[in-house]
This record gives C-alpha cells, structure tokens and sequence, in this order.
C-alpha cells in the first residue's frame, strides 16, 4: 500500500496560442489506505486527473507521488497501480479464471502462485462458481467483479476506479457499491474512484474531492462536504434536491446568497411565505416546491409530517439558524457563519 501526493498539479493540451489549460493546480494529500472519491460534472477533469495518476496523461506541471516515489516520468508499469475502467474490457474468449489469470501469466508467475492469488480474489468477490465460464454467460454485475479481481489479483499499490459502475443499472450499481465497500475493508488498499454520481460519492468515500472545471473545490470528509460546503458550486452539486440559493430571502446580507438545504425548512404557522407550485411524493418523504418572490424553493418534509399543501395555496416556512451558510454572491466562496 501507499500514500498518494498531488502537488499542484496542471494538465495543458496543445501548444503555444492554442495551448489550453484543463486542470488548475489541483493539490490533495490521500493517506495509506485511505479510499478517496473524486467527484465532479462531466468535463470537469476528474477523469484526466485519474489518468495522470495512472500514467495515462502526461503531467504539465507539478508532482505526483506514489508511496514515495515521483512517478511524473514513469510509465504506469513501474507505478505499481491497477485500474478499473467503465468498459469492462474481458477477453471474450477467455474464461473467467484465464482472464483474472492473464496479467500475471504475461508477468511469468509461478502457475501454482497464480492459482492461489486467482482463488483468493474470486472468493472476496464471490465468483468461484463462475470461473470456467465465459464473459457471455456472465450478468453486468458479474463481469464488473471479474474486473475488479483482475485488478486485485496484482496486488497493486493502489487501485485506480474510473466510473467503474456508469454501465450498471441502478439496483446492480447499489449491490456493486456495497461490494467495493466490502473489498476496501478486507484489503485496505490505497483507492481513487472517478464518478459524476454524488451518491456513488457520498456512499463510498472517505474522502471526497469535488471537481469543477479543472478546479478543486472541495476535498473533505462526505460530512464535512454536505454540512459546510466550500461554494456554492459545492452546495448545489452534492445534495438531491440542491441546497436553496436565495438573494433575496429574508435576513439575507447585502452581498450574500443565503443557503438552506430543504431538510433545514420547517412548515410554521408564520415565516417565510411560500406559494406552492407543486409537490413530489417519495415514499417516506415528500418534496414541496415553491416561490419566495421570485426565487424558487424546495422543502423537504417527512410524510405525514404535515398537511398536504396544494398548488397555489400559501404556506409559511422557518430555516433553522444552526443551518443557514452564507456565501459570497460575487466569487462563490463561503463565508465565515
């Protein structure tokens, strides 16, 4: 295993006047088996960040450093990671045994080593009833864990996961998330994953670095991220329904968006007055969107908690004072509350 350092790191495509600059001296520190999330809209760069880790992009400016080591100039060979694509990328006419198998094979392992390390993997991720099969006779599922125990059986540094659910739907992506969780644990190596998912990234990391354009906004505990939000990008991107923006909400400061997460809006008999657009059912929890003047407004009550409020009736909210963030209007930023 291995601590990763990202020491300013840039990425440039082009040269001269067209030159353009992708990622902005992105800067993270993740410890000895730590599992980190980086996550972030599509075209933000936390793809091409993953790839410069792994050697797959050059480096434009600043370091990376594997378990001590500068990799900046190293083939991703001699970085000793394993990485885990969207695309499964199975040799069809392979077994799974010959496919978990093949990388050590081309490494001239002992055979008798390979089996042991093939066998230990497949039982971790429960497919030691499925290795003489296929890739065809397995589920999206099945051949995402092959992936994965292809990627373990090297007993790599770290491990490398980019968007390695995006092809899942969505009951195989929760059962596969739990899977990843359970495979940190009992391994404890040194993981990066790439997704656009805010659940993939709350679920899964223990720390979360949130991307936008190039930028690191945030890097943090799932916690900290979701309760004090380093910008607004931050506070609308993790979260479903998004943190409310409000200008001109009351109490606002001249300057300032106030936010509040729907959850922190209590139904009152006075406050806030909000015109009711619509509400959404979810089982436990109903959704209520309305209008403060010209800003919209989503509340987020448990079922049963109050009376069902129709379209174009009014009803009053109260944003609890512990919960309110304040950010600055101009640059994003939070501000000190």
């Amino acid at each position: 295993m291995a601590s990763i350092s990202i020491r300013n790191v840039i990425k440039r495509y082009g040269k001269g006047k067209q030159q353009l600059e992708v990622i902005h001296g992105v800067s993270a520190e993740v410890a000895d088996g730590e599992f980190v999330v980086i996550v972030g809209p599509s075209g933000c760069g936390k793809s091409t960040l993953l790839r410069m880790v792994a050697g797959l992009e050059e480096i434009s400016g600043g370091e990376i450093e594997i378990g001590g080591r500068v990799v900046n100039n190293l083939e991703p060979a001699e970085r000793d990671i394993a990485m885990v694509f969207q695309n499964y990328a199975l040799y069809p006419h392979m077994s799974v045994f010959q496919n978990m198998a093949y990388g050590l094979k081309i490494r001239k392992m002992p055979a008798a080593e390979i089996r042991e390390r093939v066998n230990k993997a497949a039982g971790i991720l429960e497919l030691s009833q499925l290795l003489e099969r296929r890739p065809r006779e397995l589920s999206g599922g099945q051949r995402q864990r092959v992936a994965m125990g292809r990627a373990i059986v090297r007993a790599p540094q770290v491990f490398l996961f980019d968007e390695p659910l995006s092809n899942l739907d969505a009951k195989l992506r929760a059962q596969t998330r739990i899977e990843i969780q359970k495979l940190h644990r009992e391994l404890g190596i040194t993981s990066l994953f790439v997704t656009h998912d805010q659940v993939e990234a709350m679920t899964l990391a223990q720390r979360m670095l949130v991307m936008n354009a190039g930028v690191m906004e945030q890097f943090g505990t799932p916690e900290e991220v979701y309760h004090r939000p380093a910008s607004t990008f931050v506070a609308s991107f993790i979260g479903s329904p998004p943190m409310n923006l409000l200008k001109n909400a009351p109490g606002a400061r001249a300057g300032t968006l106030m936010g509040v997460r729907p959850e922190h809006l209590d139904m009152a008999d006075s406050g806030w007055p909000l015109r009711v657009e619509t509400t959404e059912l979810l089982g436990a929890e109903r959704l209520l969107y309305g209008r403060l003047g010209d800003e919209q407004v989503i509340v987020r009550n448990e079922e049963g908690q109050h009376a069902v409020a129709v379209p174009d009736s009014m009803v009053h909210v109260r944003p609890r004072e512990d919960r309110v963030h304040w950010f600055d209007s101009a640059s994003g930023k939070r501000l000190a509350s």
